[in-house]
């Protein structure tokens, strides 16, 4: 991320650009002018096609936007995070959110134009795709959209991007440094309360569900319509079954290596944590967060799901993308779960339990999450003596 200019800096720059007006400041003469309709070099220039060049155009700028705040954002979760430094996430998440409203939204507006008006000039599109939008890669790789997720079509980059080589290298670069669901899971790993000698949320949770499933159970048991009853033990096996596959590590890390999880173990903890209590003053923001990355996901999987539908409009089921992809049914692919980088937190509900049997906070966790995200109790350190309330 770059350095801010000093106040000296800004001050000439300012004075050098002393008198600019409104379209020399954003540069209209080259964005109204950045139009070049392939058909218009023919005696029958298609009126569609600027309206295909404008949506595209004005959706690279909004990528452009999105990845300006993705990069501010993994910054700022990459350090000591503060109070002010949490809302600062915040407001860039819902910027995300908000702008990516807006590109399903946009789709609309390209259906106004109809599948004989795309015949018109499509021809000149060849061999052009999306798949070749780079922002999009980039967008997608710094999120967390991981190589081996991917349907595999065209994975080698110079096949896609030509001989562009500073193409390649960005999108080398990005799959390589952390993503934001890298550095969204370090942050859930340092939730307050997840220490073994300090509240042991873990340990609490575990007792509470052997406790909730040990009294449903026993009211199955109970039953005595026996169709009635073998329908709720049936379910509490399910219950056990998956129960067990967030609490033992070795079954959460097998579900990981089958593309059916992301998060570690620590940071599946700490979601489940915040989740419970987020009624606590100091877990607000961050249940507020993990709420706005299930939205971004969940918006970009529904722009997916409308460009599907419009290119199923458009084209057909049967034919072929301008790029040499199988389009309707290449992109129908990418609808799955294996491109949410977040899944995790989508299925967060699975491991809820009622209210009354949720572990309740310490004096000692309470005192904790008064300080900064992250960081120690400073009595803790210094090994003063603590009120510990037990279960």
């Amino acid at each position: 991320m770059s350095c801010p200019m000093n106040n000296s800096q800004d001050y000439e720059q300012l004075g050098a650009e002393e008198g600019m007006i409104y379209g020399e400041y954003l540069m209209l003469d080259k964005i109204l002018n950045a139009q070049r309709m392939l058909s218009a070099r023919s005696n029958r220039p298609v009126h569609d096609e600027h309206l295909f060049i404008v949506i595209h155009q004005a959706y690279e700028l909004w990528f452009k936007q999105i990845i300006y705040e993705l990069d501010s954002i993994r910054y700022l979760f990459t350090s000591s995070l503060e109070e002010s430094q949490t809302l600062e996430i915040l407001k860039r998440l819902q910027r995300i959110v908000l702008i990516l409203k807006v590109l399903v939204d946009q789709v609309m507006i390209l259906e106004t134009m109809t599948p004989l008006d795309f015949m018109e000039f499509r021809g000149y599109l060849r061999p052009a795709s999306g798949f070749q939008s780079m922002q999009f890669r980039l967008l997608e790789n710094k999120l967390g959209v991981r190589k081996e997720h991917r349907v595999k079509y065209n994975q080698d980059y110079n096949v896609v991007f030509g001989d562009d080589k500073d193409c390649i290298n960005e999108i080398e670069k990005s799959e390589t440094e952390p993503a934001l669901t890298d550095v969204v899971q370090k942050w859930l790993e340092r939730t307050p309360g997840l220490e073994l000698d300090g509240f042991n949320f873990w340990g609490k949770f575990k007792e509470a569900v052997q406790e909730l499933l040990k009294t449903d159970r026993e009211a199955a048991e109970k039953e005595t319509n026996k169709r009635i009853r073998a329908f709720k033990l049936k379910d509490l096996e399910q219950r056990e079954e998956i129960y067990e596959s967030v609490f033992n590590p070795d079954v959460h890390q097998a579900l990981v290596h089958r593309g059916e999880r992301r998060f570690s173990h620590k940071a599946l903890q700490g979601s489940i944590m915040i989740t419970f209590y987020r009624d606590e003053p100091r877990f607000s923001q961050p249940h507020q967060i993990l709420s706005l990355l299930m939205d971004i996901d969940s918006l970009i999987t529904k722009w997916r799901y409308n460009h599907v539908l419009m290119v199923q409009r458009m084209i057909g089921s049967s034919q072929l993308g301008t790029g040499g992809s199988s389009g309707y049914h290449y992109l129908r692919s990418t609808l799955s779960d294996r491109y949410k980088v977040f899944v995790d937190l989508f299925n967060l509900s699975t491991f809820l339990i009622p209210r009354s049997y949720i572990p309740p906070l310490t004096d000692d966790i309470r005192s904790q999450l008064s300080l900064t995200w992250g960081v120690k109790n400073k009595r803790r350190e210094n090994g003063e003596s603590k009120n510990v309330d037990s279960r």
